[in-house]
Order: structure tokens, then sequence, then C-alpha cells
């Protein structure tokens, strides 16, 4: 005897993208995502059927699930990090038309919508966040619930949800500054990309805050500098030194990360490094050297 379909399955699996695109921001990183997604629809279909009829709203239950169990995670994450070799940049994301060996492959509900909510510098900012801090801000400043929602969500009243989204609120204010016009954006990486490639200090230093920060992330699994390299100079002169050691057999490739210009560097048509950068006042303040081969998924071919 067959199994009648279940009822409302195409609209659970529509939530997929919604829920991907939710734990991405709420994590930093899209395995550890696409693992919270998978343990929400186990728990979904661990249901008696009768326990999933008498759900009223699938799409909330499900959107509650993941947001508990990123809950969860956040906090082991913070332990888990303090033992982690070096510094923890969140995952870099390719453009939309950019994931190879995924475009022709992969479900679209896989990728996540790219826009300032998911920028290395947003992405960064809420590192700093309590684990509650950074559900109760993603919920209702990025996906726009509303406190008692969210309240339902993290087991908080809705007070206390608005005191932690404005904690939160206020952190991304004291870091970001107003950032620069996507094409001004892509022409200070793209500065930078020839400067470097000339091997010319003076112009990477002119392209430079002052007090620029470069930051790299090898998750002791890739060859990196441990420590933040802080002012222009030293990291021009950082920069110039890997020129004359890598760029000889490695090509740069301007690419979209996580929404915004930035940089992607290959050997054998192999992606080595994920380049993003934080642009204000036509000048480089941030850069996030991302070369963990775990965090470089999305940029491998099959």
């Amino acid at each position: 005897m067959t199994t009648p379909p279940e009822p409302g399955l195409s609209a659970i699996m529509s939530e997929r993208r919604h829920l991907t695109n939710l734990a991405y921001r709420l994590l930093g990183s899209l395995a550890e995502a696409e693992d919270a997604v998978q343990e929400t629809y186990a728990r979904w279909y661990a249901l008696s059927r009768e326990q999933q009829d008498a759900v009223e709203s699938p799409g909330a239950w499900l959107t509650t699930v993941a947001s508990r169990i990123c809950l969860n995670l956040l906090g082991s994450a913070r332990a888990r990090r303090e033992t982690y070799v070096g510094e923890w940049i969140p995952e870099p994301l390719p453009g939309p038309t950019e994931w190879p060996g995924r475009a022709g492959s992969a479900d679209p509900a896989d990728r996540v919508t790219l826009d300032e909510s998911v920028g290395m510098a947003f992405l960064v900012v809420l590192e700093s966040m309590t684990p509650a801090e950074r559900v109760a801000f993603i919920l209702h400043d990025v996906f726009r619930y509303s406190f008692p929602e969210v309240a339902g969500i993290v087991g908080r009243t809705p007070a206390a949800c608005r005191q932690l989204a404005s904690s939160a609120r206020r952190r991304v204010r004291a870091a970001q500054a107003p950032a620069s016009p996507a094409a001004r954006h892509a022409s200070v990486v793209r500065d930078f990309k020839q400067a470097w490639e000339a091997k010319d200090i003076t112009a990477l230093i002119g392209v430079l805050d002052p007090e620029a920060t470069a930051i790299a992330d090898g998750g002791g699994r890739a060859l990196t500098f441990l420590h933040p390299i802080e002012g222009a100079e030293q990291i021009a002169r950082a920069w110039i030194e890997l020129a004359h050691r890598a760029l000889g057999t490695t090509t740069l490739a301007e690419r979209t990360v996580n929404g915004q210009p930035g940089l992607v560097a290959q050997r054998d048509g192999t992606t080595q490094t994920v380049y993003a950068f934080d642009v204000a006042d036509d000048r480089i303040k941030h850069i996030w050297v991302i070369r963990n081969p775990e965090k470089l998924r999305p940029w491998l071919t099959d």
C-alpha cells in the first residue's frame, strides 16, 4: 500500500532557503548553517503525522527550532574558538553566479542571499555579541520578527529581547564607519590589487587607512600570520613580502566576497585564499584573509 504524500511538503521544503539564510547570519558559517537546517528538518520529520498536522504554522515552527539550535551552537562555538589556532573569521561566500561546481548541481535553496547583513564587516561585529544578543538582533532587525515573536523563540520576555537588540545595535553603530559606494569600494580594491602585483609599497600604503588592520584565518590548516597586523606601513610590508614569495605561482582575481568586492588567490585553478575588505573614506580599513580550507568549500570545484 502506498503511503499518501505528506500534506504541505512543498511548503515545508520552501522554507529551506529562509532557514539557511537565517542560520548563516546567526552562525557565520555556511557549513554549520547547513547542519543546523538539516537538524531542523530531522526534528520536523521525527514528529508524527498528527503532531505535524497540529502545528498551526510549520514555517514559524521551523524558524523557532532552527533559531534555538543556532542559539545552542553559538554557546558551544564560543568555547571551541578559545582553542582555535589563530584568529577566527566568518566563512566567506562567493557571489550568486560564482559558486564553482555548484551552479548547475546545487539547489538554489542552498544559496545565501547576499546583502548588507552578510558583509564581512557586519558578520565580524556579530561575533562580538553574546549569543542572545545576536539572535535577538538578527531576528528583529534583519528578518523583521516582532519582539513578542523573538521572545517566544529565545525564551525571554519581549522587553528583555528589546534590550538585547538595542545593545547589539549599539555595537554595530560603534564598529562600523559609513561604507563606501560599491563602485568606489571596487575601485579601491582594484588599486590595492594592482599595487600588490606591482610590488609598489608606496601605492599600497596610499590605499590603506593609516590605522588599518589585517587579520588572517588559517585554522591551523594553512600557513598564515597568527596575529593581527596593524598599521598601513606594516601591512604593506607584509604584502610586499608575500608578493615576492607567492605571486609568481599565484593568480589574483577580483571576485564578489559576501556581496562586496574582494580578491581570490588561486594556484593551478584552485582557490587558496579569499580576501575581504572593509572600505571607508576611499581607504581600506580592514583586510580579512581566509585560508582555512574548511571555510573555502563554496569556492572549490567538485
